[in-house]
């Protein structure tokens, strides 16, 4: 049986979080949809958000705090910085006064004293990794962050950073078709770090008749996606999967796949699926 819980440092969660990215708020009904999926989540039993500052310009965090707070006791919200989205580009930007900046921006957004996990979102190849997590180890220090994460990294920067700041949490690629960082996945359940997996079902893996997949999902009356989910669930104790929907059907049926039991050879059948970088 796979444990239901994980840990985030001193922070225990349900091993089945929601990402905010894909919500929308341009539009009342949009704001008023996506307000009723995050409530309907919490409902459910999730008690790990993520989001970051560059979603939707910070709305995406004001829209968090709109539909939850004042916050359950047991919710921990996970926001990044490091990463602007301009336009059609995402662009590392880690310079230690930018990311104190975005940091109390998103406290302000999210209607809090302290942020419970705080990524850096991506390293930014023209400021030193030191600097960069130096930056979050301070302000951990003034307790504006509890906990320090970080995103799409390799081992060697995972140890660097560790030598700077404890860090509970690692954010890579990672799902049934994308499996590059599965040394880095070792590693972390090694140290006991959360692993989670952005992008935890691979939208453009259409998998057709005769694939592994179809056929246990078919045989357990479960959609694909929840096997998918449920994979990465077995397949690490310490992964924490994020799956985002802007759809209250998807959500719940996302959620379902926390009680989806595979059977070894379910497992195996999955396993030799192709590495696609």
């Amino acid at each position: 049986m796979t444990p239901t819980t994980l840990t985030l440092g001193d922070l225990t969660v349900a091993r089945l979080g929601f990402g905010a990215l894909r919500l929308d708020a341009a539009t009342a009904g949009e704001r008023a949809a996506s307000t009723a999926i995050l409530r309907r989540a919490v409902e459910l039993g999730v008690t790990f958000i993520d989001t970051a500052d560059s979603y939707d310009l910070g709305r995406n965090e004001e829209l968090i705090a709109e539909a939850l707070h004042p916050y359950p006791a047991d919710l921990v919200i996970g926001t990044k910085a490091g990463q602007c989205h301009p336009g059609d580009e995402w662009i590392p930007l880690g310079r230690p006064e930018y990311l104190r900046q975005q940091a109390e921006l998103s406290l302000r957004r999210l209607r809090v004293d302290c942020i419970e996990l705080f990524q850096l979102h991506r390293i930014d190849p023209a400021v030193p990794l030191a600097d960069q997590v130096g930056a979050l180890k301070r302000l951990q220090d003034e307790g504006k962050i509890r906990h320090i994460g970080l995103s799409e990294v390799t081992i060697a920067q995972l140890t660097q950073a560790t030598e700077i700041a404890p860090i509970v949490s690692v954010q890579n690629l990672y799902n049934l078709h994308h499996r590059r960082s599965e040394r880095l996945l070792e590693h972390c359940e090694q140290l006991g770090i959360a692993f989670i997996p952005w992008l935890p079902v691979q939208p453009s893996a259409h998998a057709g008749a005769g694939e592994p997949i179809v056929e246990i999902a078919d045989r357990l009356g479960l959609s694909t996606t929840q096997v998918a989910l449920a994979w990465l669930l077995h397949r690490s104790a310490v992964m924490l999967p994020i799956p985002g929907t802007s759809k209250l059907a998807h959500l719940e049926e996302n959620l379902a796949a926390a009680h989806v039991v595979l059977s070894d050879t379910d497992l195996t059948a999955l396993d030799p699926v192709p590495m696609r970088v």
